[in-house]
């Protein structure tokens, strides 16, 4: 998705990422929206490949201002669904679709900040924040 470069424009832009990842189709802004997801995983995140936690988002995933969209609803934590190094980061609709990826992962510094990278089955992992910037 190619970024205008007017506040509204990329103010108006982020909201639509936004309502893609609640299930909200571009046409409308308003209406019932689904719990969209944030996946984490290895460096090979594709589809199911790499998965390590599945976060499920509120119906209004992020709150917006100045062309910056900051992920709702935080801290949130789950078990980890597999082992390995938390190194990318996807926003997907309740139905998979990707919305927003190649997102950086790490527990400073990244997209999205978590409580560790090195995850185990079966351990709580914590998201303390996200933001993704226009741009």
């Amino acid at each position: 998705m190619a970024f205008a470069y007017s506040s509204t424009l990329k103010d108006n832009r982020m909201q639509l990422v936004s309502d893609l990842i609640s299930g909200k189709t571009a046409a409308s802004s308003t209406g019932s929206a689904t719990a969209g997801k944030l996946v984490i995983g290895t460096s090979a995140l594709s589809g199911a490949t790499g998965v390590l936690a599945t976060f499920t988002l509120s119906s209004t995933p992020f709150s917006l201002s100045g062309g910056v969209l900051t992920l709702a609803g935080v801290p949130l934590t789950v078990a980890a669904s597999a082992t390995g190094v938390a190194a990318k980061a996807e926003f997907r609709t309740n139905g998979g679709t990707v919305i927003v990826s190649g997102l950086t992962v790490g527990t400073s510094g990244a997209h999205i900040i978590v409580s560790s990278t090195s995850l185990f089955a079966g351990q709580p992992v914590t998201v303390s924040s996200g933001v993704i910037r226009h741009g």
